[in-house]
């Protein structure tokens, strides 16, 4: 796949979309094809699965389960196209959500998840032969880095929460641990971002974090 693939994660309130539809921009003004795309979500089939999800009670495998159904769909209808057409892919949360949420948050076994990654995310030749192209994930993902007592302050009064976003303060310390381990364990992925400053010093992280490996000029 010729494409750019970026991710965009973080807990609730860390203010990831302000920031993906400014690196759209930015990727258009230089000619770059943008589909802008959500998980769980990004197809029909992985937007009522997200309903399930952020609104009905269920343990954490279901959750889980349900999660990486929608993702291969949207991996194999909308990500994998995009970039087979050499086109940027923006999306507001990805696998490593899945193992914040589901696996630190809600204690979810993180070498199942591993292998839920695997299976999901290695789609095969367009000619169906049995070898395996290389695993779907992003190119960069850029990590918003906010303390869980800033994003309840942020999000306080927002909005009707859903059952994530309702949850204690604990669950989301717990979540930003999940981050901090997918980023040790694949740090040439990760770009931290300290979302805990101006909206417009942020922005200053993505781009350069952007530019640093070659993405945008």
């Amino acid at each position: 796949m010729s494409g750019i693939f970026v991710s965009f994660e973080g807990i609730d309130g860390a203010g990831k979309s302000t920031h993906i539809d400014r690196l759209a921009q930015a990727f258009k003004a230089q000619g770059r094809q943008v589909t802008l795309s959500r998980e769980p979500g990004g197809t029909p089939l992985a937007e009522e699965i997200r309903q399930w999800v952020l609104n009905q009670p269920m343990d954490p495998m279901t959750e889980a389960l349900l999660v990486f159904a929608a993702r291969r769909d949207h991996v194999q209808q909308v990500i994998a196209p995009a970039l087979a057409r050499n086109g940027v892919v923006l999306c507001d949360r990805f696998t490593d959500a899945t193992f914040a949420y589901q696996g630190a948050g809600r204690g979810f076994d993180w070498q199942i998840l591993g292998q839920l990654e695997r299976w999901v995310q290695t789609l095969s030749q367009p000619d169906h032969t049995s070898i395996p192209t290389p695993l779907v994930q992003p190119d960069i993902t850029i990590w918003f880095d906010l303390p869980p007592s800033v994003a309840a302050q942020r999000l306080a009064g927002a909005r009707v929460p859903d059952k994530f976003e309702a949850q204690p303060q604990q669950f989301f310390e717990a979540v930003a641990s999940g981050y901090a381990r997918r980023l040790a364990q694949d740090p040439r992925r990760f770009a931290r971002v300290n979302a805990d400053q101006a909206p417009e010093a942020v922005w200053a992280e993505v781009k350069s974090q952007v530019q640093a490996r070659g993405f945008l000029t």
